[in-house]
């Protein structure tokens, strides 16, 4: 059973996804960083000084010990912008390795 076990843990395959899994981890934290610190503050600031992660709709306002309850678009239009640029980036690599294959 260990020898079946190390036989599918070194195929290539499963070390490669676990390569690509751990840099897409790392990559997704870069984008989150490129968007949350360097692409929204300008853009907040050329419309009027807006801190993005703070923008929020109240639905109920905080009573005694009950906190307020909020919907914070202004996080998820961040989520958002990092979504499409992993995603867009995702999509150029595949593009050049099909092309790669084509070849």
């Amino acid at each position: 059973m260990m020898s079946e076990f190390k036989d599918f843990a070194m195929r290539g395959n499963v070390v490669d996804m676990a390569v690509g899994i751990v840099i897409g981890g790392a990559f997704g934290k870069i984008v989150s960083s490129f968007v949350n610190d360097v692409l929204m503050p300008p853009i907040g600031m050329a419309i009027g000084g807006v801190d993005f992660s703070d923008l929020a709709v109240t639905l109920k306002e905080a009573t005694g010990d009950a906190e307020a309850v909020t919907l914070g678009y202004g996080a998820f239009i961040q989520t958002t912008l990092d979504f499409l640029i992993i995603a867009f980036a995702i999509f150029m690599v595949i593009k050049a390795m099909n092309s790669m294959k084509k070849k």
